[in-house]
């Protein structure tokens, strides 16, 4: 009887662990953007549309009206569009990085269940955090920048401030974003949390975090909301980089260390209960 010969190497040798082990999070990064490149068109029409129409209506319209009350002083000593842009700017991040760290994790866990699918293979659930961060990061630095080439078209900041504007807001989205990824991955069911979030932490935030005017013209009892918004932190930092805001250097280090403190809080989150619940 002769022996079939076959080329089956086995498991071991079709699948290298070592190069899962250092290339993980960028596989579970690539599925998500694959995922994300369905809605190309619909995240750069946003990105381009909320920023033209924002920058028309409060910008131009309203800040015509300001600027003309201010005189030549504007708020802050520079136009009212100039003012507002690092606050756009960085609203954009925020809600760009968030956008896929809630329902995409939802999904990974509860509809599609592909976080289990990918936890079975040598991809651990540290990986598959750091993936979906990766994701975000990516859709956040393409909506950054398509803001600030909207910015720069309406001439509300100059070109020396594009590269550190957007590394501030970028680093803002990164750090909501970890802290939404840990929170999202105690949701089991979408019972109308999300909504939940958007009307009572992000139109707050939205508001009282000195976007439209400074936070020291709001009473002291409305204040500390934006003391606690990560988008007062990232507002701030970002009009001193854009166009010298007086800020102290003690204030731009607060500013700083309470962003990173929401990085590790979130990422400490996400990774333990990510572990939790693909054992299960």
């Amino acid at each position: 009887m002769s022996v079939i010969e076959t080329s089956w190497q086995g498991a071991t040798k079709l699948v290298n662990p070592a190069l899962i082990k250092v290339w993980g999070a960028w596989f579970v990064a690539e599925y998500r953007l694959k995922n994300m490149s369905k809605w190309s068109l619909a995240i750069v029409a946003f990105g381009l549309g909320n920023p033209i129409l924002y920058l028309l209506s409060v910008g131009i319209g309203i800040g015509s009206l300001i600027n003309k009350a201010q005189g030549s002083h504007g708020i802050e000593g520079v136009p009212y569009l100039t003012f507002l842009a690092p606050a756009l700017l960085a609203t954009a991040a925020i809600q760009g990085a968030m956008d896929e760290v809630t329902f995409p994790t939802l999904e990974g866990f509860s509809w599609t269940r592909v976080f289990f699918s990918m936890n079975a293979t040598a991809i651990t659930a540290r990986q598959i955090v750091g993936g979906v961060m990766i994701a975000s990061m990516a859709r956040c630095i393409l909506t950054t920048f398509l803001y600030e080439a909207v910015l720069l078209g309406f001439g509300a900041i100059e070109w020396s401030a594009v590269l550190p504007m957007a590394a501030y807001a970028v680093f803002a989205g990164f750090a909501f974003a970890s802290l939404m990824l840990g929170i999202t991955s105690f949701v089991k069911e979408d019972d109308g949390f999300f909504a939940i979030v958007g009307r009572f932490v992000i139109a707050p935030m939205f508001m009282f975090s000195g976007t439209f005017y400074p936070i020291s013209t709001l009473p002291i009892y409305l204040q500390w909301i934006g003391w606690i918004s990560p988008l007062w932190h990232a507002t701030n930092a970002g009009r001193a980089l854009a166009y010298g805001h007086p800020v102290a250097g003690w204030l731009m280090f607060v500013h700083t260390a309470y962003l990173a403190l929401m990085i590790v809080a979130g990422f400490w989150m996400a990774n333990r209960q990510f572990e939790k619940r693909l054992a299960e």
